[in-house]
């Protein structure tokens, strides 16, 4: 912990640390602290840091690099002189630095960085470590400090810090490093140039460092460069400063990059959204039906072939780009899944709940898996596509270009596209400078296709479904890995876009007397699904062809329907010319003329009369018995449970190899019977959605906060309290719930009545212990006299 921080944070009235709590959620996260020192450890974690660091601007982060630069003497007017600007142009960046507890100025105006900034720039504007840090190095000694004096032709007495300020002088001082370098051996400056603007650590030939007269050693014996390795070379902050010249600024950036926009028309924009997203719903149904008629095999490296997606292609008529894609959003929506006993991926019952679903709630459960992938489905690598579901080596980092690139897009008006794909880039490197510059390019048109297929960008600008999206950012988005329902699904802008997303898509179709139906217009999912069982796709786009043929009823058929069941769904969906009608008519008139059953388990026995008594026994009758022979039984239950009814019943029947018991891929497990299209039962489980706490009110915590602010405890109060109070315990279980106390540290109790509960974050008042409880998700108190046992958690 910073001590600098938590002395500022003392300071702090309760609206500015609301603001910073506002920022910087992580902090007030259950178990949330109950004092000053607490808050300050958890803002000054160096993950947390991190984390908060890749999401600002550009502006902010130069200001952070040139406080590094300028070290202990930073402060809003060295700041603004160093980086070339007025003070009041530095001061609202700085202002965002302290409401992210990234940055806090001392009483004196002094900038104070969190610690984690340091360490994840190490050479902040380009510039390497002080000079300080070499000339202290224990690699020279006083003796090579002195000769380096004498060879810049300072006084060589005094002792080592004496001799340190006398360098330091003269190689931070640009006019007399100037003058030291007129006397260089040609090719001096040249070398040292290259350090100062593109180092500050370079590759360098080790041998040149050792011969007389040579630039490099010139350069080391005078200590504008250092040799840190054989073949590394270093140059000083300070040096590369005074070389870069006194009119030298660190960068600062706070207008972002024009981006160049041409006009769109919203209603066009708004018209391909309501072609692409009933779509998307769409083509994500049908790969899911696909897979469930033939599961999905994985390589032994992990994804699916590229030959098993061109079978999907092939079947389904997607295109590539909507397989790739939705196929991965489905198996991240957990929609899809591994199944061993199939030996592929297969749909899971939340595809059994999905498809019951509204299309807008669909459509959401897609987008919400889209907007936390960890991988890019369409990102071309040396030209070609990565193996579907494969791992991308990118991950988490994929989706954070997601975000900003949506972010970015947000920024336009909604009758303005961006023009060219470079100026984006460069415009969602301002808003997200940590990003890889070469990933964002390369992800950035995969990005947008992406979006395009769900409805998301039309004409290279949001459509209101994606601003709706853009507008939840990443706070949101939820883990790859997370199987409960993210709170992007339950947003309200997000649910309003996505129902007027889905408004315009089509439930009823033109039947055609040559067997045809047409949709004009994007097809509503369960349109689209009654089509498919019942005719073949010919065409999609603006308008979608089926075709009906004897083997395409008879199709629907096997899936359940009857004649009269299927022309009157056919029927709701519009007027049924007499042609199809004979076509269903005809088609179910032969359908049934050969029958295939399917058996359970075969009983065979040598006695006739044993088996028919077997087959009338009343007890047995729920096993569907019949005799196909006089020493054969055929029956509908599995030969596990047939075996145990025959022997309830006083049987003694014995199991054989070859059972013939039918191979089940998911069987239902409870819930409630829905019957699903075409007259299938489905059992399906509730959904099981997460019950979330509302996110913590900053406010709330700013307040409790600074209402409990308190004088820190004496020393060994703790121990006293304890070993006075907690009579029931051990000493060294005494020392351990002491450690709860004043370390936040985990332990399991238990209560003198039975009770046991998971306690950390504890603090002592009034004879109790008032800790944070894992079982009750709140800070509970707890008798000290009443604790009978305490273990490590």
């Amino acid at each position: 912990m910073d001590d600098h921080l938590l002395d500022w944070l003392t300071t702090l009235d309760e609206d500015r640390l609301a603001r910073v709590l506002a920022n910087r959620p992580d902090a007030i996260a259950a178990p949330w602290p109950r004092r000053l020192d607490t808050l300050a450890r958890r803002l000054s974690d160096d993950f947390a840091v991190m984390e908060v660091m890749r999401g600002l601007p550009l502006p902010p982060l130069e200001i952070l690099q040139a406080c590094l630069v300028i070290g202990e003497r930073a402060n809003a007017e060295e700041l603004a002189r160093f980086l070339g600007v007025t003070t009041a142009e530095v001061l609202p960046w700085l202002d965002g630095l302290f409401e992210h507890a990234l940055a806090w100025p001392a009483p004196d105006g002094r900038l104070h960085l969190a610690g984690a900034v340091a360490r994840w720039w190490t050479a902040p504007c380009g510039l390497g470590e002080p000079l300080s840090t070499y000339l202290d190095s224990w690699t020279l000694n006083t003796e090579g400090l002195r000769r380096m004096s004498r060879e810049l032709g300072l006084a060589s007495q005094g002792g080592k810090r004496q001799l340190m300020a006398r360098i330091t002088t003269v190689l931070g001082d640009a006019d007399r490093l100037a003058a030291l370098l007129r006397d260089a051996p040609d090719g001096t400056v040249s070398l040292l140039d290259e350090f100062a603007w593109d180092g500050p650590v370079r590759g360098v030939d080790g041998n040149r460092f050792v011969v007389h007269g040579a630039p490099e050693k010139w350069a080391a014996d005078r200590g504008l460069l250092y040799r840190t390795q054989w073949d590394i070379g270093e140059m000083p902050r300070e040096v590369a400063l005074a070389l870069r010249g006194p009119d030298y600024h660190a960068p600062f950036t706070p207008e972002p990059p024009q981006l160049g926009t041409v006009p769109v028309a919203p209603e066009a924009v708004d018209h391909e959204m309501c072609l692409a997203a009933p779509h998307a719903v769409d083509r994500a149904a049908a790969l899911l039906e696909n897979t469930d008629k033939t599961p999905l095999p994985l390589l032994k490296g992990g994804g699916v072939g590229v030959r098993e997606v061109r079978r999907v292609i092939k079947e389904t008529g997607c295109t590539e780009e909507e397989t790739r894609l939705l196929l991965e959003a489905c198996a991240v929506a957990r929609l899809l899944a591994w199944d061993e006993t199939a030996g592929g991926l297969i749909p899971t019952k939340r595809f059994d709940a999905w498809r019951l679903e509204d299309a807008p709630a669909r459509l959401r459960v897609l987008l919400a898996a889209w907007w936390r992938m960890e991988r890019s489905s369409l990102r071309r690598a040396a030209g070609r596509y990565s193996t579907v579901l494969s791992d991308d080596p990118a991950g988490e980092t994929v989706a954070r270009i997601r975000w900003a690139v949506l972010a970015t897009l947000a920024t336009l008006p909604q009758d303005a596209a961006f023009a060219s794909m470079p100026e984006l880039v460069q415009a969602v490197h301002w808003r997200a400078p940590l990003l890889d510059r070469d990933l964002l390019a390369e992800c950035c048109p995969a990005v947008l296709t992406e979006a395009r297929l769900l409805g998301l960008v039309a004409s290279d600008t949001l459509t209101a479904l994606g601003r709706a999206l853009a507008a939840l950012g990443s706070a949101v988005a939820g883990d790859e890995q997370d199987e409960t329902v993210p709170e992007v699904e339950r947003d309200p802008g997000l649910v309003e876009s996505s129902v007027h997303a889905l408004a315009g898509a089509q439930r009823t179709a033109l039947f055609g007397a040559d067997l045809t139906a047409v949709v004009t217009g994007p097809p509503a999912a369960e349109l689209s699904g009654l089509l498919d069982r019942a005719a073949d796709r010919e065409s999609q786009g603006a308008a979608s062809v089926w075709r009906f043929s004897p083997a395409s009823v008879r199709r629907a058929l096997d899936a359940g329907y009857s004649a009269d069941s299927l022309l009157e769904e056919l029927r709701a969906a519009g007027t049924i010319p007499q042609p199809l009608t004979y076509l269903v008519m005809d088609v179910a008139r032969r359908y049934g003329e050969v029958t295939v059953t399917t058996v359970g388990c075969i009983i065979q026995g040598s006695d006739p009369g044993l088996l028919a008594e077997i087959a009338a026994h009343r007890r047995l009758a729920r096993l569907g018995l019949r005799l196909l022979a006089p020493t054969v039984l055929a029956g509908s239950a599995p030969a596990d449970r047939t075996l145990a009814a025959l022997r309830d019943a006083g049987y003694a029947p014995v199991p054989v190899d070859d059972t013939g018991e039918i191979a089940v891929r998911r069987e239902p497990q409870g819930g409630r019977l829905i019957l699903l299209p075409g007259g299938r039962v489905a059992e399906l489980e509730e959904p099981q959605v997460a019950l979330t706490e509302p996110p913590p009110d900053p406010h709330e915590h700013a307040r409790r906060l600074t209402q409990t602010r308190e004088a820190e405890r004496h020393t060994g109060q703790t121990w006293a309290v304890i070993g006075r109070l907690a009579t029931r315990l051990p000493t060294a279980q005494q020392s351990l719930l002491g450690f709860v106390v004043d370390r936040g540290v985990r332990a399991l109790i238990t209560l003198s009545d039975g009770l046991t509960a998971t306690i950390s974050h504890g603090e002592l008042r009034r004879g109790v212990l008032d800790a944070w409880c894992e079982e009750a998700g709140d800070y509970l108190e707890f008798p000290l006299a009443e604790i009978a046992s305490v273990t490590s958690g």
